[in-house]
C-alpha cells in the first residue's frame, strides 16, 4: 500500500465512493479510499435504492437531479450496471395542507429548471393502477424518480474512480488519524501509514468513531428503519409481461414512500417513534448485517399503506428489512472543511445517499481543488453547527428529523426537541413576558412577544397566523415610540494586532472605517462570490470587531482561520463573549440619555459612529446603528452584564413607549427598507454586483476576490436583487417562482408582511431588464400567481432620514 496520497478518504459506502469518483475525474489521481470491510459494508448496501430530486433546499434538490442524471455516465464509464430504472414517480397529496406543499414544490422546480408537473389524480391512477385514487386530491410528477441496485451504484462509482486514476482498499481499516505540524495527515491501518494532505470522513455508520480519531465529535446518529418487500403480485407481474414498470410514489399523510421491486412492491416508513441504534458507538465489527424486524412500531402505517394501496395488503410479504442509516439532526448532510481543523473533511450524515451521493462528491471535490463548490452548500455546509451540537443533542435532534422526515414543517413553525441548548440571561425574562422563542445557532431568541405565557402559542399554516397582529403592534412600536430587542445571535468576530488593518483589507472587499467609526463590507471568495455581509467597527487602529450572521459564524471562523497569517493578527470568535440589546425608533436617544452619562446628542455620536462606554451602569460597545430602519443603537455587553442592562432601559423607558420586539418584526421592519439578510438574500450563489453590495466595495484596494468582481463589473451582472409589493393575503416564505409575461425568470429570496406601510414586500433576483423601477411581475405563491411591482426605492423612508436624525 501507498505511503503518501494527497487524499485520503474513509469509508466505502455511497459517499465515499462518489468522492473518490470526482476527485480523480476533476483532476486529482493521487487519491485513495480505504475501506475497513467490503464496499457498501454499512448503509448502502441495504439501502432501499429509491430516487427522487424533491429537498427542502433548492440547492440540494439541484444536486439530486445532478445525482440521478450521472447514473448513466458511472455506468458507461465503469461497465458496472447501477440496475437504473427510470420509472418516473409523483408525489401524493390526500389533504389541501399537503396539496398547498406540493404547490410550492412546484414553484421551486419551475425556476429551477426540474421537469416537474401536476398530473390528475385519475391520471396518476392510470400511471400506478394499484394506488386507490379516492384518498388523493393532487399529484406531482417528476419523471427523473425512480431506483437503483445500491451495491451496483457504489461498485460504478469505485470502478469509475479507478478508471479515473483513483484507488482503494478493502478490508483496511483505519485505527489512527495524527496530524503532523506541517498540517497533513498520518492515518495509520494495520497494512501500514499513509500521510496525506486531506483526509475526508465519509465513514458513514462509524462517521463518530472516524472523527473521534481526529477528535472531532460529530452530532449524528445511525436510526433504525423498516421496509418490507412482497411477494409477486398478480396485477405487476401482468404489466410486467410487457415491460411496464410501476412509478414510484410517496405519500405524505401515510408517511410511506413506495416503488416496484421485481414482481412485487417494495414499501417503507418513518416510524413515528424514532429508535436510535448503538447510542454509545456502531461496533467495528458491523457489516453485512441487518436488525431484527419489529413490524409492531410500524403497524398503523401499514394499515394506511393497505388502505391506499389494496393490492398490498393481499401480497403476502417475502422479506422485511430493518437496517441502521446515519441521521443528522436537521435530516441534510454535513459536508465540508471542519472548522477548527486544517484539511480535515467531513461528509456524514448522508440519509438520502442514492439521491444526494453524486451530489455530494462534485461539491466536496469543489471544493478541494478550487476551494469552493460550484453553488451554495449552506444546507448541507458542517459550519452550520458548532460546539452546541453535542452528540447527546444530535442524538434528539437526529431522532426527531427522522421522525418527521414526511411530516410538515411550516415557515412559522419551531421544533420542540434539544430546545434550551443554549440561552441567555435574559431568557427567562423574555419568556416571562410572553416571548415565543425560537432558535439560531442552537441559541434560543424570541420570534415575538403574546400576552404573557399563557397567550404564547400559534398554529402552524402556510398563511397569517395570530402572531400577526401581535407583530404589528412591535413594529408600530418601533416606528413611532421606542423598542428593544436582544441581539445575542449576531455573530461577532475580533481580529487584532499589528497586522489586522492589513489582513482585513485583503479579507474584505470594502472600506475599512477609522477608529471609532463603523462600515459595512462584503466578504468575497477568490471566485467573486458572496461569502458575508459584515458591519465592521473599530474599536482602535489594530483592533476590530465584526458583526453578522450568527448563523454562519462558524463558516465564518473557518474563512477567517484559513487565511490567518503567521504572525501580527489574532482572531477570535467571540460570539458568546458578547450579549446585549439594541433600542430603535423615534424616542430611542431620549432612552440612552437616561441611561449613559456620556453625550449622545446628533452632533456626539453620529450615525456609523462606534465607542466604548458605560450604558445602563454596565462596560459596554455602544454603536449607532439600527436594522431597523429607525434612530438606533445596538449596545454589546459581556453576558454577566445583560440582564442589568434590560432592567435599566425597562425601568429608563417605561414613559416612552417601550416595547420589546422580536425578530419577526424585525425582519417586518427591514423588509420597509429593502435590505437583505444572509442565509437568504445573500448567499454564495450570488455575487456582490447582483445582490447590490458592490456599493460598497473599495475598488482602489487588492481584496479576495476582485478579479472576478471586476471582469462582472465589466460585463455586468446576470441578475439583479429587486423589492417587490405583491396583492396577496398570503406572504412569500422564499424560494417561490418570479414570472414574468407567462415565462419564470427569477425567485424570491425572502419576503413577508411589511406592517407599518400595509403591504407584502419580497425580494428576489431577476435579470437586469426585469429589474427596473415599476417592472410588472408575477410571483407564484402556493399555486396563485400574484401581481407585483418591482421597487427601486425603499417603501419606507427613502432617504434614510429616519436612521440617520
Amino acid at each position: 500500500m501507498e505511503t503518501h496520497a494527497r487524499v485520503v478518504i474513509i469509508g466505502g459506502g455511497v459517499v465515499g465512493c462518489s468522492i473518490l469518483f470526482h476527485l480523480a475525474k476533476f483532476g486529482w489521481k493521487d487519491v485513495i479510499l480505504l475501506e475497513r470491510d467490503e464496499l457498501t459494508s454499512g448503509s448502502s448496501w441495504h439501502a432501499a435504492g429509491q430516487i427522487h430530486t424533491i429537498s427542502s433546499d433548492p440547492n440540494i434538490s439541484r444536486l439530486q437531479g445532478y445525482t440521478i442524471n450521472l447514473y448513466k455516465e458511472i455506468e458507461e464509464t465503469s461497465g458496472q450496471s447501477v440496475g437504473m430504472h427510470n420509472t418516473g414517480g409523483f408525489y401524493l397529496a390526500s389533504n389541501e395542507v399537503w396539496y398547498d406543499y406540493l404547490k410550492r414544490e412546484r414553484s421551486k422546480a419551475r425556476y429551477m429548471g426540474l421537469d416537474q408537473e401536476f398530473i390528475s389524480v385519475e391520471e396518476a391512477a392510470r400511471r400506478h393502477p394499484l394506488i386507490d385514487p379516492k384518498h388523493y386530491i393532487a399529484a406531482l410528477w417528476d419523471p427523473l424518480d425512480g431506483d437503483v441496485d445500491p451495491s451496483g451504484v457504489c461498485y460504478a462509482y469505485a470502478k469509475s474512480a479507478r478508471v479515473h486514476g483513483a484507488k482503494y482498499y478493502t478490508h483496511t481499516p483505519v485505527i489512527e488519524t495524527r496530524q503532523r505540524k506541517d498540517g497533513t495527515w498520518d492515518v495509520v491501518t494495520e497494512k501500514g501509514t499513509i500521510n496525506t494532505e486531506h483526509v475526508v470522513n465519509a465513514a458513514g455508520l462509524w462517521a463518530r468513531e472516524a472523527g473521534r480519531l481526529a477528535g472531532v465529535h460529530l452530532p449524528v446518529q445511525p436510526m433504525e428503519h423498516h421496509y418490507l418487500v412482497t411477494e409477486e403480485i398478480p396485477e405487476i407481474a401482468e404489466r410486467m409481461k410487457t415491460g411496464e414498470r410501476l412509478p414510484a410514489g410517496i405519500d405524505y399523510e401515510a408517511n410511506i414512500y413506495f416503488r416496484q421491486e421485481r414482481n412485487g412492491m417494495l414499501l417503507g416508513t418513518y416510524e413515528p417513534k424514532s429508535t436510535p441504534w448503538k447510542v454509545g458507538g456502531t461496533p467495528m465489527d458491523f457489516g453485512h448485517e441487518l436488525l431484527l424486524p419489529d413490524l409492531d412500531r410500524i403497524a398503523d402505517r401499514l394499515e394506511l399503506a393497505f388502505d391506499r394501496i389494496p393490492a398490498l395488503g393481499r401480497a403476502g410479504i417475502k422479506n422485511v428489512v430493518n437496517g441502521p442509516f446515519t441521521f443528522g439532526p436537521d435530516g441534510n448532510p454535513m459536508i465540508g472543511p471542519v472548522p477548527g481543523l486544517t484539511n480535515y473533511w467531513a461528509a456524514v450524515g448522508v440519509m438520502a445517499g442514492f439521491c444526494q451521493g453524486g451530489g455530494v462528491g462534485k461539491c466536496l471535490a469543489e471544493w478541494m481543488i478550487e476551494g469552493e463548490p460550484e453553488i451554495d452548500v449552506w444546507a448541507m455546509d458542517i459550519a452550520r453547527f458548532g460546539d452546541f451540537a453535542t452528540p447527546d443533542w444530535g442524538t434528539v435532534k437526529s431522532s426527531e428529523n427522522y421522525e418527521r422526515r414526511f411530516v410538515m414543517t411550516f415557515p412559522n413553525e419551531t421544533l420542540p426537541k434539544g430546545r434550551r441548548q443554549k440561552t441567555t440571561a435574559l431568557y427567562d425574562r423574555l419568556v416571562g413576558r410572553g416571548a415565543v422563542m425560537g432558535t439560531s445557532f442552537g441559541l434560543e431568541h424570541a420570534l415575538w412577544f403574546a400576552n404573557g405565557p399563557e397567550d404564547a402559542h400559534e398554529a402552524p399554516t402556510f398563511d397569517r397566523n395570530r402572531s400577526h397582529a401581535y407583530v404589528a403592534a412591535e413594529v408600530k412600536a418601533v416606528r413611532e415610540a421606542v423598542g428593544m430587542i436582544e441581539i445575542a445571535n449576531f455573530g461577532k468576530h475580533e481580529v487584532k494586532g499589528p497586522g489586522a488593518r492589513a489582513f482585513l483589507d485583503r479579507m474584505l472587499a470594502g472600506r475599512l472605517p477609522k477608529p471609532g467609526r463603523v462600515a459595512l463590507s462584503p466578504v468575497l471568495t477568490h471566485k467573486g462570490k458572496l461569502y458575508g455581509d459584515l458591519t465592521v467597527t473599530c474599536l482602535a487602529e489594530d483592533h476590530f470587531v465584526l458583526l453578522g450572521s450568527g448563523a454562519a459564524q462558524e463558516m465564518h471562523r473557518r474563512w477567517f482561520t484559513r487565511h490567518l497569517p503567521d504572525e501580527g493578527v489574532a482572531y477570535a470568535n467571540i460570539t458568546d463573549s458578547l450579549h446585549g440589546v439594541a433600542i430603535a425608533g423615534p424616542n430611542a436617544r431620549k432612552l440612552l440619555e437616561r441611561v449613559t452619562r456620556d453625550d449622545v446628542s446628533a452632533n456626539a455620536l453620529k450615525f456609523r459612529d462606534v465607542r466604548k462606554t458605560f450604558v445602563g451602569g454596565v462596560p459596554a460597545i455602544l454603536m449607532r446603528l439600527s436594522f431597523s430602519g429607525e434612530l438606533g443603537y445596538e449596545i454589546y455587553v459581556a453576558p454577566q452584564y445583560q440582564m442589568r442592562l434590560w432592567e435599566a432601559l425597562e425601568e429608563a423607558g417605561d414613559d416612552l413607549g417601550l416595547k420589546p420586539y422580536g425578530a419577526r418584526a424585525l425582519m417586518s421592519l427591514r423588509l420597509e427598507k429593502g435590505w437583505g439578510v444572509w442565509t437568504m438574500d445573500f448567499r454564495p450563489d450570488y455575487t456582490a454586483a447582483e445582490s447590490g453590495l458592490d456599493a460598497f466595495i473599495d475598488w482602489k484596494k487588492d481584496f479576495i476576490g476582485k478579479a472576478a468582481a471586476e471582469a462582472e463589473a465589466k460585463r455586468g451582472p446576470k441578475a439583479r436583487l429587486v423589492t417587490m409589493v405583491i396583492k396577496t393575503d398570503r406572504d412569500v416564505v422564499g424560494d417561490e417562482a418570479i414570472l414574468q409575461d407567462g415565462a419564470c425568470i427569477g425567485h424570491v429570496t425572502s419576503g413577508g408582511y411589511a406592517h407599518h406601510v400595509g403591504r407584502s414586500v419580497a425580494l428576489g433576483y431577476v435579470p437586469p431588464a426585469a429589474a427596473a423601477d415599476g417592472t410588472a411581475l408575477q410571483v407564484e405563491i402556493n399555486g396563485t400567481f400574484c401581481a407585483a411591482k418591482v421597487v427601486a426605492e425603499p417603501v419606507y423612508d427613502a432617504a434614510g432620514e429616519r436612521i440617520r436624525g
